[in-house]
């Protein structure tokens, strides 16, 4: 892992651009970020200047009425400059509040946006919990990167700038120093983040990433884990993940720690220069008691913006690292977008065309459909039946466009699905799942998931129509109970009524049912029958079918073999058919059910 990690581009070059776009959004509050903080480190700058104008006046005597002016003159403007300092630096802060919340919600809000967007074989591939992960580090961490170029960084280059040229203009023996300290210092401690600490912070951040697909992956399937009673063995697993990625973050904490020592050296041989300086123009007579005061005052201010800048650059690159995968996001294909002049599509009938459609999985050499043309009618009900892998479901993705074809064009009402916006044609179709998922919402929000806005009566008949309104009155609070996360709370002829009943309030022209009648009990599956069959009245209806007495009913069935449609008709017509594939698989159904039957 970390060899690969190692080889992508310095992140820094990739998240401060994407940083500074998102200020550029908001360039007023930016202003007055910057302007507040750094007219406050102007102020503190001038500081030193007025200490040493103020230590000449004291060692000329306190009866020279020049030097008690001088004096005064200089007590008055430090007092002035510190109240400056406060004044602009409390601007500063009152301004990144708002201009820093602003952008990370920007920055959580387009992330979520984007992945909501990516393709389904991106989703398949990732695990939600290292997503949500990446996304919310990589917002905090944005906070930190404002705070540190903002109110540290941009001040800290500012003092030592402005020292620099007010000592050399005195002392330009002392202003090289200060120059040549500086550069040294900056340049070793941004060498010692970006090749040193960057390449290990890298490496923990990715298996911090890690530990939450792991959390996750064992949480969303908690059920799993306690049929066969593994939770042992689970907790062994993340043990595991966790100490791989302690020994990660302790060597990147060490780097830090070494770091910190060569930059204290350095910082030691910088006061050694300057403050020796100092003596030997002192001693030459080049420079009074308030000169050495304004040097020393000036090099402590100096010393401490260092120091600090140290510790910045360090919370900088921690924070461009955090913000990696985050910014990595934007930068992810989202596999299937729309038509530079795609439109909204409008299905009326919800007539079907497959116009001798081409396509292949990605990675796959070889096309699971090689020329495919169908025709299904508008309220036409169809189903599709094959052995596992024969092309069903990828026959419903094409229609609801999760892929895009090779080759051909896939119509709807003759209007070519490629050239339709993605929103328009998914809200017009209406997907019964096998596994149907609900969110961790009320009943009614579930329901109503299909037709927002959708009113009480409304949501109350579509579970009527689903045969889900009696069981749900007999819950505890009704269509405001919580289902549980994926719907874990309710069983799953309960989650199949209510996916139908979201279906029939959608009320789309185009009806895609993937085997909904699976794996539940006899009772289930005849309410659930009943309400399949009023739903599929008018509209365009495609049934994947694993168990075939689902299909009896439907005006033609679909035989898919390896891609193709080997052959097609009624139920009737098919298992007459000598030698047929569907015959051949539905003699097999009834045989295996005649032994459970026996069995029982």
């Amino acid at each position: 892992m970390a060899a690969e990690t190692t080889k992508r581009p310095a992140a820094i070059r990739i998240v401060i651009p994407f940083v500074f776009c998102h200020w550029l959004k908001q360039p007023l509050r930016a202003a007055a970020v910057i302007a507040g903080f750094l007219g406050a480190t102007v102020a503190d700058l001038f500081m030193p200047v007025y200490s040493g104008h103020l230590v000449d006046a004291l060692t000329s005597g306190a009866f020279d009425p020049a030097a008690r002016h001088g004096a005064m003159i200089a007590f008055a403007a430090i007092v002035a400059l510190g109240l400056l300092s406060v004044i602009l630096r409390q601007c500063g802060l009152q301004a990144i509040v708002p201009f820093t919340l602003r952008t990370m919600s920007d920055v959580a809000q387009q992330a979520f946006t984007r992945v909501q967007r990516f393709s389904t074989d991106w989703h398949a591939n990732s695990f939600a919990g290292s997503t949500v992960r990446k996304v919310t580090r990589g917002m905090w961490a944005l906070d930190l990167l404002n705070d540190t170029i903002l109110m540290a960084l941009l001040p800290s280059l500012m003092v030592l700038v402005g020292s620099m040229i007010l000592l050399g203009l005195h002392w330009p023996q002392l202003g090289a120093v200060i120059a040549v300290g500086s550069v040294i210092y900056v340049a070793m401690t941004t060498a010692f983040s970006v090749r040193y600490i960057a390449p290990a912070a890298r490496v923990s951040n990715a298996w911090d990433t890690r530990i939450g697909g792991t959390l996750a992956d064992a949480l969303t399937c908690n059920a799993v884990v306690k049929s066969f009673g593994a939770e042992m063995r689970e907790d062994t697993r993340l043990a595991g993940v966790i100490s791989r990625w302690g020994r990660r973050v302790r060597r990147t904490w060490y780097r830090y720690n070494h770091t910190a020592a060569a930059q204290l050296l350095v910082l030691l041989c910088f006061r050694a220069s300057v403050i020796g300086g100092a003596i030997l123009l002192w001693s030459a007579g080049r420079a009074t008691p308030g000169d050495v005061t304004y040097v020393l005052t000036s090099y402590y201010v100096i010393h401490a913006y260092l120091r600090d800048v140290g510790m910045h650059i360090n919370n900088l690159q921690r924070s461009v690292n955090d913000m990696e995968e985050l910014v990595a996001i934007h930068g992810e294909p989202l596999g299937i977008v729309d038509a530079a002049d795609a439109k909204p599509i409008d299905i009326q009938g919800g007539r079907i065309v497959f116009d001798d459609v081409t396509f292949h999985y990605g990675g796959h050499r070889r096309a699971l459909y090689d020329g495919l043309s169908i025709d299904i009618r508008a309220g036409e009900r169809v189903g599709l039946v094959g052995r596992s892998g024969s092309g069903k479901t990828t026959f419903v993705k094409l229609v609801q466009r999760l892929y895009d074809v090779s080759g051909g064009k896939i119509l709807i009402d003759g209007q070519d699905i490629a050239q339709a916006t993605q929103q328009s044609l998914r809200s017009q179709i209406a997907i019964v799942q096998q596994e149907p998922i609900l969110f961790h919402r009320t009943l009614a929000e579930n329901i109503a998931y299909g037709r927002p806005g959708a009113g009480v009566a409304a949501i109350e008949q579509a579970a009527r129509l689903a045969n889900a309104h009696d069981f749900i009155m007999r819950l505890p609070k009704g269509y405001g109970t919580l289902v549980g996360e994926r719907g874990v709370k309710l069983s799953g002829g309960e989650r199949q009524r209510v996916a139908l009943a979201r279906a029939f309030l959608a009320d789309a022209p185009v009806l895609i049912l993937d085997e909904a009648t699976s794996s539940l009990d006899s009772e289930s599956e005849a309410l659930i029958q009943q309400a399949m069959e009023r739903l599929m009245k008018g509209r365009t209806s495609i049934v994947i079918a694993h168990r075939l007495s689902t299909v009896r009913s439907m005006d033609r069935i679909l035989v898919f073999d390896h891609g193709k449609i080997v052959e097609q008709g009624t139920h009737t017509a098919l298992t007459t058919r000598p030698g047929g594939t569907y015959r051949s698989l539905f003699e097999r159904q009834v045989t295996d059910f005649s032994r459970v039957d026996a069995a029982e």
